[in-house]
């Protein structure tokens, strides 16, 4: 029994002594070259000295009266927490290394000890091979993204248009390089529906943001649509230009045609003809024979209308007899009188006439230029 009472009892001063110190954090990860920090807090004021050992060698010393004592390793410190009088302090690793990995312990001579774990990575690179893609609508499309120079075996994922792509339809492999840094390497089937943005990413732990590399995808597709769509517009444009230029052609034959049939003298309208005639016997009538008529005849010839044949025939036939009958016409008409400054010519006119007409004889007069 007394035993027992005594196990107890050094229990309890165990639990005592061990809940006058703290070590925080229990865990840190950092990429190689930053900072690492840990804090070592004690309870108990009693203590005389602080010793920080990073994997099992002394690292930094601090004693209770003179503060920190020089140490043999460069890049490590210790700096006193503002407003503890001295019971706090935080052990601080410069630009670390991949051979600082491991245990960080902080020793409270006489009191306790606690021990923490560092983790320090390295960031290698990242990047999909080959540049921006092309590809037919419907085809499927492979792009490989490799990463290489990380520690520990870094985590690989592929977004498409920012929308994170199922694991299953990517494989991924990695392998150990030199320096105990590894290289991961992964292949992607897109089908090409649609131009989208491909990216990369690689991660570990430490990093707050993933390293990513992107290419573009570019369905042929679409370019070849919009193309299709300028054809027609080309294809109707020169449609309409081709029936305009046939409509234009057609006008213009016609004019020639016009023009050619005004230029022959021999297709004359016979309308213009007639009318041309009679209204000239309708002036002889109208002036009763006191102005001389002084016209030429611009019709075509009898000789040139017995020539013609065709279907001008009919044509031609109807002036000769409009002018076969101007000349019976003519024949029975009394020749005008002309006043002349010859005598004999003047009774020779006057014995012509009828003694037996009691009106007076219109006279005619011609002037002679």
């Amino acid at each position: 029994m007394m035993v027992l009472h005594l196990l107890v009892l050094l229990l309890s001063f165990g639990i005592q002594a061990g809940a006058q110190m703290k070590l925080n954090p229990d865990t840190l990860t950092v990429l190689r070259g930053e900072e690492a920090r840990f804090t070592c807090s004690a309870s108990n004021s009693k203590w005389t000295a602080m010793v920080w050992l990073l994997n099992g060698t002394a690292a930094v010393t601090i004693s209770k009266v003179y503060g920190v004592l020089p140490s043999l390793i460069n890049n490590v410190t210790a700096e006193e927490v503002s407003g503890s009088k001295g019971d706090s302090w935080v052990f601080v690793l410069n630009s670390t290394e991949r051979y600082n990995q491991g245990q960080v312990t902080c020793d409270l001579q006489g009191i306790d000890r606690r021990t923490a774990n560092l983790f320090v990575q390295e960031k290698g690179i990242v990047k999909v091979s080959g540049d921006d893609k092309l590809a037919f609508k419907g085809k499927s499309v492979i792009f490989e993204c490799q990463a290489a120079g990380w520690y520990p075996v870094p985590s690989l994922y592929w977004l498409v248009n920012d929308k994170e792509v199922s694991q299953g339809e990517y494989n991924i492999s990695s392998e150990e390089s030199g320096k105990s840094l590894f290289t991961v390497s992964s292949n992607l089937s897109v089908m090409a529906a649609k131009s989208s943005e491909v990216d990369c990413l690689v991660s570990v732990s430490a990093l707050t943001t993933p390293l990513k590399s992107s290419v573009r995808l570019t369905v042929v597709a679409e370019v070849v649509q919009e193309a299709d769509d300028c054809t027609v517009l080309l294809a109707a444009t020169a449609s309409l230009s081709a029936l305009l230029l046939l409509l234009l052609l057609g006008i213009c034959i016609v004019l020639c045609y016009r023009q050619r049939r005004q230029a022959n003298p021999s297709a004359k309208d016979p309308t213009w003809f007639i009318q041309s005639v009679v209204g000239r016997e309708l002036v002889a009538e109208t002036t009763k024979g006191k102005d001389n008529l002084g016209y030429s005849n611009e019709g075509p010839t009898d000789h040139e209308i017995r020539q013609t044949s065709g279907p001008d025939a009919d044509y031609n036939e109807l002036i000769m007899e409009i002018r076969r009958k101007m000349d019976f016409a003519s024949f029975h008409k009394v020749p005008d009188i002309v006043y002349s400054s010859n005598p004999s010519l003047h009774i020779e006119i006057q014995g012509q006439a009828s003694p037996s007409e009691e009106n007076p004889v219109n006279i005619r007069r011609i002037t002679t230029v």
